[in-house]
């Protein structure tokens, strides 16, 4: 090893703080015979999602059985030599381990031979879950009470025949000491936890299902996994700092669907403010334009809860875009006073101009709307948005989740050359980055841009942030939701008013931004990647938000492979639209894999019947070679370990750094 490798002198602190985890030659070659072991692994399998929107069962489920990976392995492992209502009564296992044992127990009379023939089955599919990690990754992942004895299982094989009796006594053991159930739940865990490395989900677990709040409790014990933020996790976020047009926003989409349940059950949030009001206020208004949707995820309304509902919809909407006006008189410099819609309402005639024409409104039932001054708020409406406001800023576990969302994501990631983010790049029209003002007076574009604005809507949640700072981050997040150049959004406007108000449905059309017309295009995807630092010949662009209309014929693969649109429509709400339920993209160490998932039914029907989520499968880029964990971002980073131990090493048998006492203990 040449003198001249290492600059000791300049490394030399850094290298006594090392030394205190690794204090002798021996352990410090271990490690790196270790790391270099550990780089020619299999690299682990990232899964990503996308567009989840509250939809919990159906989430739950493709996180158990692995995007159907769980179900493909079991296949390989039994072949021919199990039944396919075995192996889906395995699988079902796998997915539901508490549940499907309680169905056994009541059906099969020979528990025992039961319990002998799944623990052998479960233990070879775990061994092959396993297979691509060490031994230590895998031991840290078992339960503590099951760990030592999942470990000999995984490493004993039976056919081994001075090891059979040895497995065989284990299993007769856990049965005899009654722990058969628990210990099959515990590696059943196991299996799922090791079926998938790594979970991005690319924005928007909230809004329209009615399951939000499980999935964040579901995430927040989760062992691997990143978000980059959506535009509808940015307004439940907004709402959760304090700024009243999202908290209405939220309320708002909540009533459109139906869905009560994430604010009211999963969030404490008191809505009965609001329904006394609504009652009162438009008890003579059909308020026919803000019937609920009822989707496959909503409960079916009575015609009393139908109204009801209707009533707290227009009144919830009618304070939202006043609250939104409020904000864009106080930041004019977002150029958004175009969007104060009440401010171009004739009221006598019951008409809106807009852009020079004149349309008739639906509805001209404005209680609460002074002409005079049509953006401000009356005293029942400002009392109700106080009780509003102190219900979601209190909200204990609200502020849990977000905090959990803070610490695990933000707008955008860099991960093994893939560049992840929910929506868009804003672009000019030649498919250049565009320059977009956060802050007055600051603006920035592409990586830069995505980097400030986590930043500034970070600074709404610090106590330390600058007062001014603090307030322009709370109201921003609005901007973020419906602003023209944000990249959680990049359309000309959001049409809600229009969609509520005015028939001519030429007035709806939201006119996308650059990027979502230039995407396909693979010279500007690279532009994009090249800006964001993304090496490599196989790098791509991962995103969301825009379902991908597959009855249609529509390809979620754009640019030459460089780009991938995996929002399949998740929700119940956009099934009729695009025609399945969802995508997940699988990145192995063979390559990527598209999983187009149909309709889940429902937990009860997979447990009782075996039902899985149906998958198909299409492959969209398989790698020359099989990939190792050293041609990850992992793989750069042990080989960086591994050059600081070879330094260490050089220091300790050069005599710059003595080995520690504990050698000789």
């Amino acid at each position: 090893m040449a003198t001249a490798h290492y600059d000791i002198a300049r490394d030399l602190h850094y290298l006594q703080l090392l030394a205190q985890s690794f204090p002798t030659i021996a352990e410090a070659s271990t490690e790196i015979i270790n790391l270099q072991a550990i780089l020619n692994l299999p690299k682990g399998t990232e899964h990503f999602l996308a567009d989840i929107h509250g939809e919990y069962e159906a989430f739950q489920h493709v996180l158990k059985n692995a995007s159907g990976n769980i179900r493909r392995k079991v296949n390989e492992l039994f072949g021919t030599t199990l039944r396919e209502s075995e192996k889906r009564d395995l699988c079902t296992l796998i997915y539901y381990p508490e549940q499907k044992i309680e169905l056994v127990k009541a059906t099969d009379s020979n528990i025992i031979d039961w319990y002998h023939i799944t623990m052998h089955r479960l233990v070879a599919v775990c061994r092959d879950v396993s297979s691509k990690y060490t031994r230590s990754k895998v031991r840290k992942s078992l339960p503590e009470d099951f760990s030592y004895i999942i470990q000999e299982l995984l490493h004993e094989r039976t056919d081994d025949a001075d090891k059979t009796a040895y497995v065989n006594v284990i299993i007769d053991t856990i049965i005899s000491t009654g722990r058969a159930d628990d210990f099959i739940i515990a590696i059943c865990n196991v299996i799922q936890r090791l079926a998938i490395d790594q979970l991005h989900i690319l924005g928007d677990i909230y809004d329209r299902g009615p399951g939000a709040h499980l999935i964040m409790d579901l995430m927040s014990s989760y062992h691997h996994w990143d978000i980059q933020w959506g535009n509808h996790d940015i307004l439940w976020m907004g709402a959760c700092a304090g700024n009243d047009a999202c908290i209405c926003n939220v309320i708002r989409l909540s009533l459109r669907y139906a869905n009560l349940t994430t604010l009211e059950e999963g969030y404490g949030i008191n809505l009965v403010p609001l329904a006394t009001f609504a009652m009162e206020t438009y008890k003579d208004d059909p308020c026919s334009e803000f019937i609920p949707k009822i989707t496959g995820g909503s409960k079916e309304l009575d015609e009393k809860s139908r109204r009801l509902t209707a009533q707290m919809h227009k009144a919830i909407t009618v304070i939202q875009f006043k609250k939104e006006a409020q904000i864009y008189e106080r930041r004019p410099e977002w150029k958004m006073q175009n969007r104060e819609l009440f401010n171009f309402v004739d009221y006598d005639k019951g008409t809106i101009t807009l852009d020079g024409k004149t349309y008739p409104l639906l509805s001209n039932s404005f209680p609460t709307i002074d002409p005079s001054n049509p953006n401000k708020l009356t005293p029942e409406e400002e009392m109700l948005m106080e009780r509003l406001h102190h219900s979601f800023v209190v909200s204990e576990k609200l502020h849990k989740h977000i905090q959990t969302m803070l610490g695990h994501g933000c707008m955008y990631l860099i991960y093994n050359n893939n560049l992840l983010f929910h929506a868009s790049v804003p672009l000019n029209s030649d498919g250049t980055l565009k320059s977009v003002e956060i802050l007055p007076g600051k603006s920035y574009c592409g990586r830069d841009l995505l980097q400030q604005t986590g930043m500034l809507l970070r600074a709404a949640f610090q106590t330390d942030s600058e007062p001014q700072i603090r307030d322009y981050a709370r109201d921003y997040f609005l901007y973020m939701w419906c602003g023209p150049d944000s990249p959680l959004f990049d359309k000309s406007k959001m049409a809600t008013f229009e969609r509520y108000f005015i028939a001519d449905k030429e007035t709806h059309k939201e006119k996308k931004g650059a990027y979502f017309l230039l995407r396909d295009n693979e010279e500007v995807c690279d532009r994009i990647l090249d800006a964001f630092g993304v090496k490599g010949p196989n790098r791509h662009i991962i995103n969301g938000h825009v379902p991908v209309h597959a009855s249609k014929g529509e390809n979620p693969i754009k640019a030459g492979g460089k780009l991938m649109v995996i929002d399949g429509g998740f929700s119940q709400a956009y099934h009729a639209e695009t025609g399945i339920a969802g995508y997940t993209l699988v990145y192995h160490s063979r390559g990527f894999q598209l999983v187009q998932h149909e309709p889940f039914t429902s937990t009860e029907d997979a447990i009782l019947t075996g039902t899985d989520i149906k998958s198909t499968t299409q492959i969209v880029e398989m790698s020359a070679h099989r990939m190792l964990v050293a041609d990850t971002d992992k793989g750069k980073e042990l080989r960086g370990q591994i050059s600081d131990l070879e330094e260490l090493l050089y220091a300790y048998r050069h005599g710059y750094i003595t080995e520690s006492e504990r050698k000789k203990k």
